[in-house]
């Protein structure tokens, strides 16, 4: 039928809407970021309801409207409840579903951001390490172009096996070797630049596997204060950390 179509996607958010309906942002795969009406979702006698939460992988079918599309199916592919049962796993979720919403438009599909999407949150679920979101982060700055360099110093172009990098410059895009932190940067301990650069170098399974520690908290924060900085706005669910 004209205007109907199928897609899978992640549930980002849900607005309320009237007495009964959701808006449901959703980041598919085939047409990438859509919002649509779910009817009378809020009812207890809902057929699909439950299966409309964020960090939900779902196939979802709908009208195409000019602004807001509408859901008439949905079928769940991973419910990821238990993302949404434990606050601690909650809160590193969200904000992966946050900073996709921000950084994609509407009906741009991006199946590589679908996939780390995807793949993060499974990881999460199964792995539960505070180092899934900052790794997907770091990610998916660098799948947009803005990958840190960190086997250098950013600003004179040092290699870090000569001059160690001494710190993180969010405009620079990089470390920073000590005599260039003297303008500015984050400070970062070799630990931390350690770990950012085991993620970002295809060791992300190791860095998971390791207890969380002052090197993993250091990560997380300036992963947070990237996303942010390339978005120009605040993570609203940061806060929640």
């Amino acid at each position: 039928m004209p205007g109907l179509y199928r897609d899978e996607g992640v549930v980002l958010r849900t607005v309320k809407l009237g007495e009964a309906d959701r808006i449901v942002t959703i980041f598919t795969l085939g047409r990438g970021k859509v919002r649509a009406v779910a009817k009378g979702v809020r009812r207890t006698q809902s057929k699909f309801g439950a299966r409309l939460e964020p960090t939900s992988n779902v196939v979802v079918q709908c009208y195409e409207g000019r602004d807001l599309d509408t859901i008439t199916q949905c079928e769940t592919i991973e419910s990821n409840r238990v993302l949404r049962e434990g606050y601690g796993l909650l809160t590193h979720a969200v904000p992966m579903l946050e900073a996709v919403d921000h950084l994609t438009q509407d009906r741009e599909p991006n199946p590589a951001i679908h996939r780390m999407l995807t793949g993060a949150l499974r990881t999460l679920a199964d792995r539960r390490s505070p180092l899934v979101t900052p790794a997907f982060f770091w990610k998916l700055l660098a799948l947009e172009g803005y990958q840190p360099r960190i086997d250098a110093c950013a600003r004179c172009d040092t290699a870090a096996s000569v001059a160690p990098l001494f710190s993180f410059d969010l405009d620079e895009g990089g470390g920073l070797c000590a005599a260039c932190a003297m303008g500015g940067g984050r400070r970062l301990s070799p630990e931390s630049f350690a770990l950012l650069a085991q993620i970002l170098g295809g060791g992300l399974n190791s860095a998971l596997s390791e207890p969380p520690g002052p090197a993993s908290h250091d990560v997380e924060r300036l992963a947070f204060a990237a996303v942010e900085h390339h978005l120009e706005r605040r993570l609203r669910s940061a806060s929640l950390l």
